[in-house]
């Protein structure tokens, strides 16, 4: 579901294209990044995430997993996103790979429900098996890697209710994590912070071949290879392919003119004024966005682009007419429409009403008139993540309200988050993957130790 991209400084690939960078300026430059927001970030976190991260890509290669990159993602001041190949698949494939080799036992159809405790020690987890419960006892220390809470209507409502409608992009980040933390004495730390709700771009049924390429470590190698030697606009079909569950349509589109209607066919929002707010109200919480001839010629280069992507730095009109499931075009309003599944009469009644508004406004949005006629979508809006987590210390063990370490349980990636505020691309990725490895490592210590007792 993700790009799958890592954002880390002084790393091999950085040093291979000559960049010289530091943990030290990625530490700066998230500060950058959050703006106001910085005073209420954990710092301690923070360098904690810049300091390890290189090492954790580094970690993560060893285990066989190959990116390409750094590109750069302003306004980090060098390039520091690498992004995964061939797509973000090759980490459950890679990862799970070495969990069996290492003899973890994965349990599916598995819910912990509850936490067990021994005078405040917390020493296992409670679990709903295929509908039996069972009690698993740990040694180390039990580790909460459960996500955001941006799928529970419950957490939504109470830290964040203006986006309660709306749907989290991961159907699975229920917050069960942040819900059994608290039932035992943890705070949630910056519930009210949230990216999006986002507009964006909705895939298609099915995959394309670059979705299902399997991540063989020969194959992902050559990739590697290929790819450190092409010029960026030879693989630029290669990273939107599997960039189009994340491309959010610029806001300049709308004000040039594009409107927003939604499965009927009907304009329902003002498109300069919040519309993704709007767009989770409609019929199946999806839209499209419809445009005419001179607006996509016009959104073909730079300054004018349709939306940031992550890697090529912006797609273009030209960038989605090759994305089949996601553009449509029509020499009529009414062929768009059919080409759409939307009802003809009632969409070109919406444009001629459209029209006959823009007549009496002032402003940069003008009269769609010029066939051929163009659509984007369907479009759907989403909490992406939610930045709400468990108090934390610096090993990841979870605090209660007091700041006092709940002895045996520990919280990694977002549910561990403990007031570090990822913002930009490719940071919760590494938090997880930084976090997760760390507790790991201090649970087994914790686990030798009172072995020794």
């Amino acid at each position: 579901m993700s790009i799958g991209s890592i954002t880390a400084a002084g790393t091999k690939y950085q040093k291979a294209q000559g960049i010289v960078d530091t943990t030290d300026s990625h530490f700066v430059d998230m500060g950058s990044i959050l703006g106001p927001d910085d005073h209420r970030e954990n710092k301690a976190l923070r360098r904690i995430l810049v300091d390890h991260v290189p090492d954790t890509l580094e970690w993560l290669m060893g285990l066989g997993l190959r990116f390409f990159g750094p590109m750069p993602e302003p306004p980090h001041s060098k390039p520091r996103m690498h992004n995964v190949i061939p797509n973000s698949r090759a980490y459950p494939y890679v990862l799970s790979r070495a969990c069996f080799k290492a003899g973890v036992e994965c349990v599916t159809n598995a819910r912990v429900t509850d936490v067990l405790r021994d005078g405040g020690v917390v020493t296992g987890v409670i679990v709903s098996i295929a509908g039996s419960e069972r009690q698993i006892k740990c040694r180390g220390g039990v580790i909460f890697a459960t996500g955001d809470f941006s799928a529970s209507k419950a957490f939504k409502e109470r830290f964040l209710p203006w986006v309660a409608h709306i749907d989290g992009f991961n159907p699975t980040n229920t917050g069960d994590g942040q819900r059994i933390g608290e039932s035992v004495g943890a705070p949630i730390l910056n519930g009210d912070i949230l990216w999006g709700p986002s507009l964006r771009v909705q895939p298609g049924a099915g995959s394309n071949l670059l979705e299902r390429l399997p991540a063989w470590p020969l194959l992902t190698k050559l990739m590697e290879v290929a790819l450190a030697k092409l010029p960026v606009k030879l693989f630029r079909p290669f990273v939107l392919s599997f960039l189009t569950s994340t491309l959010a349509p610029s806001a300049n589109l709308l004000k040039s003119g594009a409107i927003l209607i939604n499965r009927h066919g009907c304009r329902f929002t003002n498109e300069a004024d919040h519309p993704a707010l709007d767009v989770a109200k409609q019929t199946g919480k999806q839209a499209y966005i419809v445009f005419d001839e001179a607006i996509a010629k016009k959104f073909v280069s730079w300054p004018n682009y349709v939306s940031t992507a992550p890697g090529v730095a912006y797609a273009y009109i030209s960038d989605y007419k090759k994305q089949k499931m996601l553009y449509a075009k029509g020499k009529t309003i009414a062929e768009l429409a059919s080409k759409i599944g939307v009802p003809r009469d009632k969409l070109s009644e919406t444009v001629r009403t459209y029209n006959e508004e823009v007549k009496t406004q002032s402003g940069e949005r003008r009269r769609l008139e010029r066939g051929p006629f163009h659509a984007i979508g369907p479009l759907s809006t989403w909490v992406d993540i939610t930045e709400g987590g468990l108090g934390v210390s610096t090993r990841h063990e979870v605090l209660s309200a007091q700041g006092e370490i709940i002895p045996g349980l520990y919280a990694v990636g977002s549910v561990g988050q403990g007031g570090l505020i990822l913002a930009g691309h490719g940071h919760h990725l590494g938090w997880a993957f930084t976090s997760g490895r760390r507790a790991g490592t201090f649970a087994a210590e914790r686990a030798r130790k009172l072995s020794e007792q």
